[in-house]
């Protein structure tokens, strides 16, 4: 059997039952992706192949490289091995702000550690406005079934994360697996950013893993009020939902969550753990 775009067959020696054999595994993919801005180099991203469009537009936006991203025309591979990506902005638009010089790889861990210091990460994002979304706790107790069951190459590897944005009553509206937890945000944010979503205020990004800073100010930047996560946040993530008026919610499965900020927006917020 082939296995899943984002996936390969490899060969192995594993332990079972006490004995040491061959036998083939199916792992995750994980390629460079150069992005180019206007004909120059922006950012080398460690990815899982796949969404790749979704990932640039996504990534543009989030890191601040546009403000509106109406300034971007155009966003394609520009290589056979389909491993650079160009994207092309209106000459002469207002709010693009590449940086002179890209300083780091963005690796599959990797977030914002371009970034000079916290402070500019902090002003690509002002404060959310209130805008009286109110989610039902029966709807974020429901969110990790529905992600989980979209992870079909975490199912195949075990060594993906995911992201997904759902609306207000728990609809799906798109859901993404990557090496990396950062390009899974991006490459969600970038579906949004294509669709013409954009900001994305009546809506509940949920990440696979663990909740640092860096995922926050993505989610900020695209204008999303509620911020939910599997594992735990950081002391970062916290701060900067609180000082941004983001609802944040951690340690999410099932009927057990954390909310750390902006339990205004939880419509029973008495049953949880504050």
């Amino acid at each position: 059997m082939r296995p899943a775009p984002g996936s390969k067959r490899v060969e192995i020696v594993g332990l079972r039952d006490g004995e040491l054999g061959t036998r083939h595994e199916t792992i995750a993919v994980e390629e460079p992706l150069e992005l180019r801005l206007d004909g120059g180099a922006l950012a080398v991203a460690m990815r899982t192949p796949g969404h790749d469009v979704e990932l640039a537009a996504g990534f543009v936006v989030t890191e601040g490289i546009v403000g509106d991203f109406g300034a971007v025309c155009a966003i394609a591979h520009c290589d056979e091995t389909r491993n650079t990506i160009e994207i092309r902005t209106e000459p002469g638009a207002a709010g693009v702000r590449a940086p002179e010089v890209r300083h780091f790889i963005a690796s599959s861990s990797c977030g914002i550690c371009g970034k000079a210091t916290l402070d500019e990460a902090r002003r690509l994002a002002p404060a959310l406005r209130p805008d009286g979304m109110r989610v039902g706790l029966g709807v974020l107790e429901a969110l990790p079934d529905r992600l989980r069951a979209e992870q079909r190459l975490f199912d195949e590897t075990g060594a993906l994360h995911a992201a997904a944005l759902f609306d207000s009553t728990g609809a799906l509206l798109c859901a993404r697996e990557d090496i990396g937890r950062h390009n899974a945000v991006d490459k969600v944010v970038g579906w949004a950013a294509l669709e013409s979503r954009l900001p994305l205020s009546q809506t509940i990004l949920l990440v696979s893993g663990r909740l640092g800073f860096e995922i926050a100010q993505k989610a900020l930047v695209a204008g999303i009020p509620v911020l939910a996560a599997i594992s735990g946040p950081s002391s970062l993530a916290v701060e900067l939902a609180r000082a941004s008026g983001m609802t944040l919610v951690a340690f999410l499965r099932g009927a057990s969550l954390n909310v750390y900020a902006g339990a205004e927006r939880i419509a029973n917020p008495d049953r949880a753990r504050v």
